[in-house]
């Protein structure tokens, strides 16, 4: 948390559309800079992870064989610093990395400028519910951790993703698994005892002294992101719940060995456009 939101309270309370994203960018603007010199070198500079596990892309091929990346427009949804997207881009894809944040973004022209012969990415800032892009004009679409866990109406983002999917296009997507939210966020024993209704949907929120929201994160149960899945125009191919591998001794938040190694803690969504 920045020095600003010191006195920011935690709340659950309802949170719409607008009042989502205006906290969510200037959380990220203002928490940018911290979160990729805490988390940075395990993203790496052109890594593409799916989560606090540690799944590579490289291994999972969720998004289909690394061979067949080549020539491929791809949208990388709430693109932070561009990880993934330089990840891609080093396969012979063509990404665009959008995220609602400028000043991940800046972050992402920071890392390709200290990459001297790397290739360009490029780089929107924009609303993940309002894409700037014609109809069909990319043929795959992912997001780690991006967007969905931080908007009130995750159809309206999964029809706009669906909008600029060519037929066939493959959309994989990764939020925290709904399971945690019955837990503590902790990553200790303490973590580990449910302490809230997994069936509670209200909104997490931090909000300063005037009641305003500085950040939300939305709750939607399994059952609710795959209905919001065929909602927005997809098909389900898998449902992927990383195990934590023995070689991750890291803790990120309330993600750590000790709990991984017993409930799940993301959710990865592997989706088509019908």
């Amino acid at each position: 948390m920045s020095d600003d939101e010191t006195e920011a309270v935690a709340t659950r309370r309802a949170a719409g559309d607008t009042e989502s994203s205006r906290a969510s960018r200037g959380w990220w603007d203002r928490n940018a800079d911290e979160y990729q010199l805490e988390h940075g070198a395990f993203l790496g500079d052109d890594r593409f992870v799916w989560g606090p596990e540690g799944l590579d892309e490289a291994d999972a091929a969720l998004l289909g064989p690394a061979e067949g990346l080549r020539g491929r427009r791809v949208l990388e949804i709430g693109a932070g610093a561009a990880q993934c997207s330089r990840w891609l881009s080093g396969r012979g894809a063509l990404p665009v990395a959008l995220d609602l944040s400028h000043r991940q973004l800046q972050h992402a022209l920071r890392i390709g400028a200290g990459a001297p012969g790397a290739p360009d990415v490029a780089l929107v800032q924009a609303d993940a519910g309002a894409l700037p892009f014609a109809d069909a004009s990319f043929d795959l679409a992912c997001s780690a951790y991006g967007a969905l866990p931080f908007v009130a109406d995750p159809v309206r983002v999964l029809r706009e993703v669906r909008r600029v999917l060519r037929p066939g296009g493959r959309f994989v997507f990764s939020v925290t698994h709904p399971l945690r939210w019955a837990f503590p966020d902790e990553p200790g024993p303490e973590g580990l005892s449910v302490a809230a209704s997994y069936f509670d949907r209200t909104p997490y929120v931090e909000q300063d002294e005037n009641g305003d929201a500085v950040y939300v994160e939305h709750h939607r149960t399994v059952g609710d992101r795959v209905r919001d899945v065929v909602a927005g125009g997809f098909r389900l191919i898998d449902l992927v719940e990383p195990e934590w591998p023995e070689w991750n001794d890291q803790e990120w938040g309330g993600w750590s060995p000790l709990r991984g190694r017993l409930i799940p803690g993301t959710a990865i969504f592997v989706c088509e456009r019908d």
